[in-house]
């Protein structure tokens, strides 16, 4: 499986982002330092689509199957992109306040903790629905890890389109994101634009 080992700090420095849309609260003290050097058409469209790949953890292949995925459904390609990425297994167990990061999240799925329905799902990527029950199970509940996790996350606002019992560990997808529910600094047009050369 391929990894990413860049270190997290450096490469937001490098795309321009803040560590906290990661849910990290670090901050790097160093300066990016270009030579002057002006990005190009091409060089900003590349940077919002590293800058989605990494936000969502997700490498060249699948991301480029998501834009395929979002380019046949209707309405505009660019949110459809985005709602993907947000509708993804992982990133809900993040945004639920479950995990601290979204690599945790994915972790955490990855180690079956968490039922779909009832059901365990240990596929980070899987697309969620609205409706979908989503809670951690029964034996990991009380673990400290759990608890350590709610302590950091107890603070963070829970998007409005899910439903969260923190308490218990699960929740509930009211109804599916729309792009303005979405608070990623990515501009997905670009991402178009460069997809569609």
């Amino acid at each position: 499986m391929a990894v990413n080992r860049v270190p997290v700090l450096k490469r937001c420095r490098s795309l321009g982002l803040d560590p906290i849309y990661l849910g990290i609260n670090k901050k790097s003290n160093r300066e990016l330092k270009r030579a002057n050097k002006k990005l190009t058409e091409y060089g900003l469209q590349l940077r919002e689509k590293q800058k989605a790949k990494f936000i969502y953890g997700v490498l060249e292949k699948p991301f480029h199957n998501y834009y395929v995925k979002a380019e046949r459904q209707s309405g505009m390609t660019g949110d459809n992109l985005m709602i993907l990425l947000e509708r993804r297994l992982d990133n809900v167990v993040f945004r639920m306040g479950l995990a601290r990061t979204r690599k945790e999240a994915r972790q955490i799925v990855g180690h079956k903790h968490v039922l779909v329905n009832g059901q365990r799902v240990n596929v980070p990527s899987y697309l969620i629905k609205a409706g979908d029950e989503i809670e951690i199970r029964e034996k990991s509940k009380s673990s400290q890890r759990y608890k350590d996790i709610l302590e950091v996350t107890a603070s963070r606002l829970v998007p409005e389109w899910l439903d969260v019992d923190q308490e218990n560990l699960k929740g509930t997808v009211k109804v599916l994101p729309l792009r303005e529910n979405i608070d990623v600094p990515v501009n997905e047009m670009l991402i178009v634009e460069l997809y569609s050369k």
